[in-house]
């Protein structure tokens, strides 16, 4: 098994997670990784991507060595934080040092973090640029550079910065990029960077993450509120909410709120304070709904979280995808999306349906309960 070959702390820390066989992505990713080949990785969320890259990057470090071996780059505080965690967990018991990057956070305690040479980073591509810029980074020793989430990545308010990090490290750099989705153009565009890169692709059988039932409700728009709270009330759900825009979020979520129910809000005007205690409660059961855009919602990794709700149908099969990938996690029992829809917006979610293959059962609310709709006609 590939973790035999791991040093000692990370295979005891295996152990302690209870953990038996490496999943699919894993068995494709560690030799390669481990190799010093470039890597594009495709595997759907909840998939154990994280540990694909980080226990054979880790493995290589040189704790010796007082300098920057690897960086993590990622889209958002959230999934940086995340990474982070996994990343304390795995070396433990090491000299290994790591800190994060991001911005928005103290300049200069991150300056501070620096002196004290860590061999991994996880950070944003605004603030690890702006300190490259700034001469207080030092890339020339960098031997790996993992884009984690990768399509988010090359969005124009990341691809300039993330391009100008790459160049700043030395060319015989391996670089990782793992994604539960990535369009051709995108790949190519990741290639120009890379020697020869292996790809790696998991589909959700292989995964082998638990199953994920996929639904529908048709209503009016605007009774997409009163349905959200009756289904709420009466499933005692704890789900979380996607939207396409912060307005209807905002509207939905006051009308929630105002007939009792305990929501939080997830999106760019949030302060990052209050987006650290809405997902605190909601880890905690002191909140049933989170109501969330897609860019927010990126890189939560809401524990044993159930059910997603779709107030608005996906822009694309990628964001349906995203979004249905924060149910039916590893280690998870399943899950189910429910897209709460009006009748053109059913066609369009069909369609999607039809793409990805997936069939999308439409439902019908009755005495109260949530009915496929072939057994409410009988």
């Amino acid at each position: 098994m590939i973790i035999d070959r791991l040093q000692p702390f990370m295979q005891q820390t295996w152990k302690e997670q209870g953990f038996s066989e490496p999943t699919a992505i894993q068995n494709k990713a560690i030799p390669e990784i481990s190799e010093g080949n470039d890597l594009i990785a495709v595997s759907p969320t909840g998939s154990g991507k994280t540990l694909a890259y980080l226990l054979p990057l880790i493995e290589k470090i040189d704790p010796n060595k007082k300098q920057l071996q690897v960086l993590i780059l990622a889209s958002s505080h959230e999934l940086v934080m995340q990474i982070y965690r996994e990343v304390q967990l795995w070396t433990s018991g090491s000299s290994i040092g790591a800190t994060t990057l991001i911005g928005g956070a103290n300049v200069k305690r991150q300056l501070e973090k620096l002196k004290k040479k860590p061999q991994l980073i996880v950070g944003t591509p605004g603030r690890v640029f702006e300190l490259i810029k700034q001469k207080k980074l030092k890339m020339h020793q960098v031997e790996s550079i993992v884009l984690d989430e990768a399509d988010q990545l090359f969005v124009p308010e990341h691809r300039d910065n993330l391009s100008d990090i790459i160049k700043s490290t030395p060319s015989e750099r391996q670089i990782v990029l793992f994604s539960a989705t990535i369009s051709n153009q995108f790949a190519k565009e990741a290639e120009d960077w890379m020697k020869s890169p292996v790809h790696v692709q998991v589909n959700r059988n292989e995964a082998g993450t638990p199953p994920v039932n996929h639904g529908y409700v048709v209503c009016e728009a605007r009774e997409k509120a009163d349905l959200l709270r009756k289904l709420t009330r009466n499933h005692e759900w704890k789900a979380l909410v996607f939207f396409r825009d912060i307005g209807n979020l905002t509207v939905i979520a006051e009308k929630l709120e105002y007939r009792g129910l305990s929501v939080a809000m997830l999106h760019s005007d949030v302060k990052k304070q209050d987006r650290e205690k809405a997902i605190r409660l909601f880890s905690k059961d002191e909140i049933q709904l989170m109501l969330a855009t897609d860019v927010a919602a990126r890189g939560l990794d809401l524990k044993q979280l159930q059910h997603v709700i779709q107030l608005d149908v996906p822009r694309s099969v990628d964001q349906y995808l995203h979004r249905s990938g924060r149910t039916g996690r590893l280690g998870s029992t399943g899950g189910s999306v429910l897209s709460i829809v009006t009748v053109q917006e059913a066609k369009e979610l069909q369609s999607i349906g039809n793409k990805l293959d997936l069939s999308i059962v439409e439902y019908h609310l009755q005495k109260g309960k949530l009915t496929p709709k072939h057994e409410t006609s009988r």
